[in-house]
């Protein structure tokens, strides 16, 4: 009850910020809009304008949503009672900045625009830890991830890909380590879930890809429900295999509508789904003024809300249909 009274002193002002969220008559009026103006002159109407003026539109929208999501994260660090559930959010971009800057520095080349600001660890931090494998600043675990990837550069068999597949399997491992150190069971649940999704999704497309099983058990996570020994073993054997297994796990529901026949599985769709089977988790959060869902709530709003907006944008300028639009659009607030 203490932790609950302790995140009730904040949560009046998450209550305010959620007022920032875009409403469901305004995703109308973006879906509709004639073209990109359109979308402008809609967005200068909501809290985007303060960045849309910054930045040139819609060629440097992704600027405008960078700074807007600097200002969220710094925000939400210095209110949260517990870093660890902004950092839950804040990690994908902490992983991203490691696997840009890495790859500068082992190429030699200059990323510095790549870098996103995760609210945490600046630029110049994070490239000094990249650069002499050492910091008092970055959490041990991501030191220690710093560390494999430069060794694994250094040696015959590094190649710039497997920068990524090494950050991306820390960065699940991180994510149920965050949730565990927060302790708050439903989160644990959730990230559990997600870390079982996003296993699927790799495995599914190593299948059909015919990735090695060496490959796929580096990039593959040991941290979500689901056994990354049994995972693993589907590696190299028919789709039609592992789509029998799937039919088995706790998911299967959710991947019905994806499995065509015994042998097809819709991939494209399932990163989609997985978002929208995730965001079940917050909608509690509506009711709840206790605890930490009302923050994770929010968080998780104003990413299904940045990805839903740049996908508008991109399809706007592309000539892209409002019913497609609106097809590939994430479940969020107001959606």
């Amino acid at each position: 009850m203490k932790r609950d009274m302790l995140y009730n002193q904040v949560n009046p002002l998450i209550r305010m910020k959620e007022l920032e969220l875009l409403t469901p008559e305004t995703w109308e009026q973006l879906i509709n809009a004639a073209d990109s103006d359109g979308v402008k002159e809609i967005l200068k109407n909501t809290v985007y304008n303060e960045v849309l003026s910054e930045h040139g539109f819609p060629g440097d929208f992704e600027h405008s949503l960078a700074e807007h999501r600097r200002n969220l994260y710094a925000w939400a660090y210095e209110i949260a009672p517990e870093s660890e559930l902004v950092s839950i959010y804040a990690r994908r971009y902490t992983f991203h900045n490691l696997k840009v800057l890495t790859k500068a520095e082992v190429t030699g080349k200059n990323l510095d625009q790549m870098f996103l600001y995760d609210g945490q660890y600046t630029l110049a931090e994070m490239e000094s830890a990249i650069r002499t494998k050492r910091s008092s600043i970055l959490a041990p675990n991501l030191m220690e991830a710093i560390q494999e990837v430069l060794a694994y550069m250094e040696g015959e068999d590094g190649i710039i890909p497997g920068i990524d597949v090494i950050y991306d399997r820390y960065y699940l491992e991180d994510q149920r380590q965050l949730a565990e150190k927060v302790d708050y069971p439903e989160l644990l649940d959730e990230v559990k879930a997600y870390i079982d999704l996003t296993n699927i999704s790799i495995l599914a497309r190593g299948i059909i890809q015919e990735q090695s099983k060496g490959f796929l058990n580096a990039i593959i996570a040991d941290a979500g429900r689901l056994p990354k020994k049994e995972l693993i073993d589907f590696a190299r054997k028919d789709l039609k295999d592992f789509i029998a297994y799937l039919k088995t796990t706790r998911y299967h529901e959710l991947f019905e509508p994806l499995i065509v026949g015994d042998n097809e599985f819709d991939v494209v769709q399932l990163d989609i789904v997985k978002d929208d089977y995730l965001a079940k988790f917050y909608d509690q959060a509506e009711t709840i003024a206790f605890g930490p869902l009302p923050l994770l709530n929010l968080l998780n709003d104003k990413e299904q809300e940045a990805r839903n907006l740049r996908l508008i944008v991109v399809g706007k300028r592309s000539g892209f249909s409002k019913e497609l639009i609106r097809e590939r659009m994430r479940r969020g607030n107001g959606l």
